[in-house]
């Protein structure tokens, strides 16, 4: 479950508990920066026509979406929003300052997501289902509405999804990732009464050692339906899904499908889709 398409990366370093970043591990274990912009830019040129260059990222975390963004070219620019300072701050050292003199084409905000964009973004996107925060259904519709506004003429607003069978169990996943640790989706409890969701982000190293609740989220779990009627709501005149694909062994090959009258995607124990909405 939201185990998101995993990135071939090599790691020379080997990982323990006491040695590891927690801000590394989840980069090379859950993003894919470099796949996921490559999706949106294609479907941006197919949908309108035009090449995006200004990208949004809310929830932006380490703003390595942002950092991959402005290496395409020296137009393309980005803007990121989070309220967690340690974490910008991490992403600043780590993910923007490399950048050299391409870093002066982000700007990271610590507000939060539901406030105006300074540039109006042609892809604006919520990503790893960070907006599973807004429990109430007012505070969802409130944060979709400024999504839109803040929007250009052609501009997109695109959140990723997950659901199935499983997505509400209470469970664990594991997987691989290469550099020599194991990346733990801990499903730690679902209250179907409120879709209150509690889960965790764990890591564990080839020496034995563990770390525990590397990252934990206090969410709500949103049905595709919930989200969809949500942002027509809105207003947005045009919402879609676009499932991803799965390759011989049913993993995600992070190809996704257009599912155009809502009814050809079928359901698994989990699947992760895209939801593009536009004006």
């Amino acid at each position: 479950m939201p185990v998101r398409r995993s990135p071939k990366r090599k790691v020379r370093s080997r990982f323990s508990a006491k040695t590891a970043d927690r801000h590394i591990l989840y980069q090379l274990a859950v993003q894919s920066p470099e796949d996921d912009l490559d999706f949106l830019a294609r479907l941006y040129k197919r949908l309108q026509g035009r090449t995006a260059l200004r990208l949004r990222e809310d929830f932006c975390g380490t703003a390595l979406l942002c950092a991959t963004w402005v290496k395409r070219s020296s137009k393309h620019v980005a803007e990121g929003f989070d309220l967690d300072p340690d974490t910008l701050a991490w992403g600043t050292v780590h993910n923007l300052e490399p950048l050299g003199q391409a870093a002066s084409r982000v700007t990271l905000h610590m507000k939060d997501v539901r406030a105006a964009s300074h540039v109006a973004p042609d892809i604006r996107i919520a990503q790893n289902f960070s907006y599973s925060i807004f429990k109430r259904r007012d505070e969802l519709l409130e944060y979709f509405k400024a999504a839109r506004k803040s929007l250009a003429k052609h501009g997109i607003f695109a959140i990723d999804i997950y659901g199935g069978y499983e997505a509400t169990a209470e469970m664990e996943e594991t997987r691989r990732v290469e550099g020599g640790f194991t990346y733990v989706w801990d499903q730690a409890r679902y209250l179907p009464g409120t879709g209150d969701y509690r889960c965790h982000i764990h890591f564990r190293f080839r020496d034995g050692t563990e770390m525990k609740k590397a990252f934990t989220y206090d969410w709500r779990f949103w049905s595709m339906p919930e989200i969809k009627d949500l942002l027509r709501e809105a207003g947005f005149r045009h919402v879609d899904s676009f499932f991803e694909q799965s390759d011989d062994d049913d993993d995600g090959n992070g190809v996704f499908v257009r599912d155009d009258s809502g009814k050809t995607a079928e359901d698994c124990a989990g699947w992760i889709a895209y939801v593009i909405a536009r004006n």
